[in-house]
């Protein structure tokens, strides 16, 4: 098939938003922790970049879309037929009729793999050693994200039943979040935990994350139509309705509940409804779309607290934002689901379809999000008990930053003014008592 020139630059464009949003979030995560942990909160999404891209190139794309001679196996994992991507170069197009190469579509799900695994370190923040952290997110993208991509999107068991997810509601978030509570629970509390302030140390670094975070996510979510045509509008369109909505919502609450609006739940409002609207994107009327970002941005903004009551240490909040932001999305399509474009795709129940897509749309997150749970924790516990998941309790008061990249993200004057770089010297102990 010839090379349609207009969806191609199109999906270059939006695989260039998706991947800007992993900086996004470096700066959204770094802006929400300690000054002490800024840069190395920021270093864990900026090697996800490179430990799934290089992952990705092997075998990743293979496991999530190839296929295997097996119908059986087929269902559950791809092939080795695409290892390399070298058969991609060699495939001018993708067989789809969409007339876009087929690297493009492979950077393009590329994009995706690396902020699924970027996005679960938000809930570790503060006391988890680097090399762990790269070798999990090797590990992780193998077990868990390939082969869930490939349920999902790649002709798996659960694209046979009939599940939708436009743009990665499950794949994506509840995904990652599940991943983030299962690591929340390996590693412990941070030292000090609801004793010390854990106040996020820059909130202008957290607005511009989240401005990145909402311009990328129009590649996400309108790319995801793989065409330029008026589903991809739609998609855009829901997007921003839902995101808008949902940063209302929740600083709506936050003015009941405690009297204020803050910047922090303004962003985080936002990430709600981001998370809320991706996979009904492309399949909810507009006005649907504000009622999930109304939904997702108030009963996220309690579900955050949850971490309070029930006792783990989600740093960033990840499973409150992620987790249940992504299941709101998923199971909304149940009920909501009015353009069926992309079959099996079923109307929701309130436009006339029957209780079996809400039945679907029920299960696929609590499928994806037990596997990512159970797989998270088994592969945090082995390495836990190998290399060391979690600093020592000394490099983690002092802070990651310093004694583990031998950096600091802010000139803090005399305070660090002998010894906080590795060409200074060694840490002297006033450094030490510093928690910043």
């Amino acid at each position: 098939m010839k090379i349609d020139s207009g969806t191609t630059a199109w999906m270059l464009a939006a695989t260039a938003l998706v991947l800007l949003m992993t900086p996004g979030l470096a700066f959204f995560y770094g802006g929400m922790t300690r000054a002490k942990s800024v840069l190395n909160m920021m270093m864990m999404s900026f090697v996800s970049i490179i430990t799934v891209t290089i992952a990705w190139t092997l075998y990743g794309h293979s496991f999530a879309f190839g296929t295997n001679g097996n119908e059986f196996l087929n269902k559950f994992i791809g092939g080795l037929d695409q290892l390399g991507l070298q058969s991609l170069v060699d495939t001018a197009t993708k067989d789809d009729g969409t007339g876009m190469p087929s690297l493009v579509f492979s950077a393009f799900q590329l994009t995706f793999a690396i902020i699924t695994v970027a996005l679960i370190s938000g809930a570790i923040a503060d006391r988890a050693k680097f090399g762990a952290w790269v070798v999990f997110s090797i590990v992780w993208a193998t077990l868990v994200y390939f082969p869930v991509a490939h349920w999902v999107w790649g002709g798996g068991w659960l694209t046979q039943l009939g599940i939708e997810d436009f743009a990665g509601g499950t794949v994506v978030h509840v995904n990652a979040g599940a991943a983030g509570l299962a690591l929340a629970f390996v590693l412990g509390r941070r030292t000090g935990w609801r004793k010390d302030p854990m106040r996020p140390h820059n909130l202008t670094l957290v607005l511009l994350g989240v401005g990145l975070l909402w311009f990328g996510w129009f590649g996400f979510n309108a790319g995801s139509e793989l065409a330029v045509d008026g589903t991809a509008g739609l998609a855009f369109m829901n997007t921003q309705i839902a995101t808008a909505v949902a940063a209302g919502a929740w600083i709506l609450v936050e003015k009941l509940r405690d009297g204020h609006c803050t910047t922090l739940g303004v962003a985080s409002g936002a990430v709600a409804g981001l998370v809320a609207i991706t996979p009904a994107c492309g399949f909810v009327d507009p006005w649907a779309a504000m009622v999930i970002g109304l939904i997702a941005g108030a009963v996220c903004a309690y579900a955050v607290g949850l971490k309070y009551k029930l006792g783990y240490d989600d740093s960033l909040d990840v499973v409150g934002v992620h987790l249940v932001g992504g299941a709101i999305g998923a199971i909304s399509l149940g009920f909501l689901a009015a353009y069926p474009f992309l079959e099996p795709q079923a109307e929701g129940l309130f436009y006339g379809g029957g209780f079996t897509q809400l039945g679907r749309q029920i299960l696929g997150p609590v499928v994806v999000g037990a596997y990512s749970f159970i797989m998270a924790w088994i592969i945090g516990k082995i390495i836990d008990k190998t290399m060391g998941f979690r600093v020592t309790e000394e490099d983690e008061v002092t802070g990651i930053d310093i004694t583990t990249h031998a950096e600091t993200g802010y000139d803090l004057g005399s305070v660090h003014a002998s010894g906080v770089s590795s060409v200074n010297g060694p840490v002297p102990t006033a450094v030490k008592k510093v928690d910043a």
